[in-house]
C-alpha cells in the first residue's frame, strides 16, 4: 500500500532534520531538464507564468539559479521535513522516529512538479513548480506531458516492491496533482479519503481542514503500519470518523461536527 501526497508551497529551511538519514531523488536528470528551462525566464516571465508577486518570482529566479544536480546536506533537506503547508502540519514529521519515517520511506510518495516522485527521506532542494504550470518543454506544452507515465511506472515499481502488503494506492493529493497518475496504467486499484465537515446545514469539504487530515491520515497510516485500506477506516484523528453510508469501495468519507 502507498499513499500519495501533494508537496507544499511553503518551506521550512531553518529548523534542523532531526534525523540524519536521506536518499537521492530518483527524477534528478528530470528535474535538471526543468531547471534549465526555468532558467531562461526572467523573473518577470516567472511572475506572469506562476501568478507570484514580483518578491516570490524573484526567490525563485534565484532559486534556480542556485539550483544543482549534487544534492548534500548543505543545500538540501529530506522532504517531509523541509515541506511545511496545511498537510505537513497534520503529519508533523519533525516528531516520527526514525523507524516510523522508514516505515513512511516504503509507504509514503509525493508527488512534485519539479521532481516528479519524492521519498520521504530525499533531499529537496528549495523550489516553486506546481504541477499545473504549463510549462512548455521538450515533452509538451505543460509538466503533465513532461512527466508523461513516468511517475505511474514509478509507483508500479514500488507497489510491487512492497511485498507482505495490499498493492493498492492510497490518494491523499490534490486533484491537480494527482492528474499526474495515470489510473488506467496502475497496477493497483485507488482508494480517495474524503474528508467533510458539518457546516451551513450539510457536509462539505473546507480545503484547510481536508489537508491537515490527509496529513493526519499519512500519519495514521505510518505509526499504525497499516498495509491495507481497510485499516484506515479505524482513523479518528481530530473528530473525524468512517462513514460507511457516505462511502464506496474506492472513496473512503470521513466526517466530523465540530462544537462552535
Amino acid at each position: 500500500m502507498i499513499i500519495v501526497l501533494s508537496p507544499a508551497k511553503s518551506l521550512d529551511y531553518e529548523t534542523p532534520p532531526h534525523v540524519s538519514k536521506h536518499t537521492i531523488p530518483d527524477f534528478v536528470d528530470d528535474a535538471a531538464e526543468l531547471i534549465g528551462g526555468l532558467r531562461g525566464l526572467s523573473p518577470q516571465q516567472i511572475a506572469t507564468l506562476m501568478s507570484l508577486s514580483d518578491p516570490l518570482a524573484q526567490l525563485n529566479f534565484q532559486r534556480y539559479a542556485d539550483w544543482s544536480p549534487r544534492f548534500h546536506t548543505g543545500n538540501a533537506k529530506q522532504a517531509v521535513l523541509a515541506f511545511n503547508g496545511d498537510v505537513y502540519e497534520g503529519l508533523n514529521a519533525r516528531t516520527l522516529s526514525a523507524a516510523d519515517l522508514d516505515y513512511a520511506q516504503q509507504h509514503v510518495r509525493v508527488l512534485s512538479g519539479l521532481y516528479g516522485l519524492l521519498r520521504p527521506l530525499d533531499l529537496l532542494q528549495p523550489y516553486r513548480l506546481e504541477m499545473g504550470t504549463r510549462l512548455p518543454n521538450a515533452r509538451g506544452k505543460d509538466l503533465y506531458a513532461f512527466w508523461g507515465e513516468r511517475i505511474t511506472h514509478a509507483l508500479n515499481a514500488q507497489l510491487k516492491h512492497n511485498k507482505g502488503a495490499a498493492r493498492v494506492l492510497i490518494n491523499c493529493a490534490s486533484g491537480e496533482y494527482f492528474k499526474s497518475v495515470k489510473t488506467k496504467l496502475l497496477d493497483a486499484p485507488v482508494v480517495t479519503p474524503v474528508f467533510e465537515d458539518w457546516k451551513g446545514g450539510r457536509y462539505k469539504v473546507i480545503s484547510f481542514h481536508a489537508k491537515r487530515a490527509r496529513g493526519l491520515m499519512a500519519r495514521f497510516a505510518v505509526e499504525h503500519r497499516i498495509a491495507a485500506p481497510e485499516g484506515l477506516k479505524n482513523f479518528n484523528a481530530d473528530g473525524y470518523a468512517f462513514d460507511a453510508d457516505a462511502s464506496s469501495d474506492g472513496t473512503y468519507v470521513f466526517r466530523r461536527r465540530v462544537s462552535s
